[in-house]
């Protein structure tokens, strides 16, 4: 199956998870209707200068963030870590995360989330 780009459904989410701006979110594709594999999101986020999504934990399911475009401070479940482009971040089993966009562009992820297999 191929999607082309202009295709994605996008949503704008304000202050998301208690973050700072607008998260566009581009779903490369919907869970349940065209995956059948347990994934909760298979998406592109952008994220502007200063902008943010706030902490919160992951359980029964993982969170992988690879950072597509631009400069990144992540709350790795209390470590505070910069991110660059090509880097990547995995939260699961009852942990959390956080992520802010300190860089001059905007943020680009890959965000995928996976729950647990029974």
């Amino acid at each position: 199956m191929i999607k082309r780009h202009n295709e994605y459904r996008t949503e704008l989410r304000e202050e998301m998870r208690g973050g700072k701006g607008t998260v566009r979110i581009e779903h490369f594709w919907e869970p349940k209707t065209e995956m059948r594999s347990r994934n909760r999101m298979f998406a592109k986020l952008t994220i502007e200068p200063n902008g943010s999504i706030g902490f919160h934990p992951h359980d029964a399911e993982e969170e992988v963030f690879v950072v597509l475009r631009g400069k990144a401070e992540a709350d790795d479940n209390g470590e505070v870590v910069e991110l660059n482009a090509g880097d990547t971040i995995l939260t699961g089993n009852g942990d959390g995360h956080a992520i802010r966009n300190i860089g001059e562009e905007p943020l680009e992820l890959l965000a995928v989330i996976s729950t647990y297999h029974d």
